[in-house]
């Protein structure tokens, strides 16, 4: 999720991710497994102080699934997104940020992917953090709202990390992610199957029978700063509340160089 200081760097990501070995969606389960890879860059450009652009996704997805669904591999270009964030408080005495901001997804992405879908969708959020010496709190809020709600869900998205400075080069952190569905599509997954679930920060399936749901993921990692403007870090999470859908465990490995 979105920090809330505002910085200029390049961010290259690495995502391995891992699908659950059955499928359960509305009116059965079926065998899966399999796997998928991201490689992606995020970038962000501090216009002042208080004022960045943001790309927060773009790259190329490997979708490499098992089971019932081994003959639908694909590969292919994500959606692009990217917007403005605005550092509304500040403030050093109480060691505390508050950053409001706003992405546009356009779908231009591979439909073999699934990208692509709908009209794209608006990600309006806000972010904050706060500091006690060595212990930093950082949370993010935000609501994800197609603009065809036929083909992709609206969704609340929310975010917790913890971590703490132990020595420049070990930071560990704990972090919680959440999706809760807010509408049902009218999108089946490959033109019969009627899913209960999405693909939480990847893909929008639009799923047919996902309203109310709530999905999440809890994980954690570390970072080190390896020098001043760089740093790399390492993350492993996995998904824990019924239904996980297609989201079984993750590793992400990036690095964050600021300028």
């Amino acid at each position: 999720f979105e920090d809330p200081r505002i910085t200029s760097e390049v961010r290259p990501i690495f995502m391995q991710h891992w699908l659950p070995d059955t499928f359960d969606f509305s009116g059965g389960s079926v065998p899966l497994g399999g796997d998928a890879q991201v490689f992606a860059v995020q970038l962000r450009y501090a216009l002042t102080e208080r004022l960045a652009l943001i790309a927060t996704k773009d790259g190329y997805i490997q979708f490499k699934p098992g089971g019932a669904l081994q003959a639908n591999h694909g590969y292919g270009w994500a959606d692009l997104a990217a917007g403005v964030k605005y550092l509304l408080v500040d403030s050093e005495e109480h060691h505390f940020l508050l950053t409001p901001g706003l992405t546009i997804t356009l779908p231009t992405g591979s439909p073999s992917v699934h990208q692509g879908d709908g009209g794209g969708e608006w990600n309006l959020f806000v972010s904050g953090a706060k500091a006690w010496n060595d212990f930093h709190v950082t949370g993010n809020l935000g609501f994800r709202i197609p603009n065809n709600f036929d083909e992709q869900t609206a969704q609340m998205h929310y975010s917790l990390q913890l971590d703490y400075y132990v020595h420049k080069y070990f930071i560990p952190f704990f972090a919680l992610n959440g999706y809760t569905i807010l509408t049902d599509g009218d999108d089946l997954l490959l033109g019969a199957v009627p899913l209960n679930t999405e693909m939480y920060d990847l893909i929008n399936f639009g799923s047919t029978n996902a309203k109310g749901t709530t999905q999440l993921t809890v994980g954690g990692g570390f970072r080190s700063h390896l020098l001043e403007n760089l740093d790399v870090g390492v993350a492993y999470e996995v998904g824990v509340v019924e239904p996980v859908g297609i989201f079984d465990s993750r590793v992400t490995v990036d690095m964050i160089w600021r300028f």
